[in-house]
């Protein structure tokens, strides 16, 4: 199995930064995608920014010149810089990575457990 552990949520006011964080740790012979995802009050669970294996980004509209996604592959980790928070971007943020275990031939996507960010006005 694989877990992923995400850290760095918090509370800021707006116009503040957060880093967030998300390790992987289990089988992991290989991790292909791996994103972030954020889900607000009420709303439904929504794709904020993804890399890939080589480092290749995209983002969402709504983040983009604002957020800034990287990895570390050594580290099986996924990092979120988020820049000129605003209120709308409070949500449980969430990270997901597309993952090949050692012993298997399927890639499988796993999930953090969620991490808060609140955004004050």
């Amino acid at each position: 199995q694989v877990q992923l552990v995400e850290s760095g949520g918090g509370l800021v006011q707006a116009g503040g930064s957060l880093r967030l964080s998300c390790a992987a740790s289990g089988r992991i012979f290989s991790i292909n995608a791996m994103n972030w995802y954020r889900q607000g009050p009420g709303k439904e669970r929504d794709l904020v920014a993804g890399i890939s294996s080589f480092g290749s980004t995209n983002y969402a509209d709504s983040v983009k010149d604002r957020f800034t996604i990287s990895r570390d592959n050594a580290k099986n980790t996924v990092y979120l810089q988020m820049n000129s928070l605003k209120p709308e971007d409070t949500a449980v943020y969430y990270c997901n990575a597309q993952v090949l275990e050692y012993g298997s031939s399927r890639w499988s996507r796993y999930w953090g457990q969620g991490t808060q960010v609140t955004v004050s006005s």
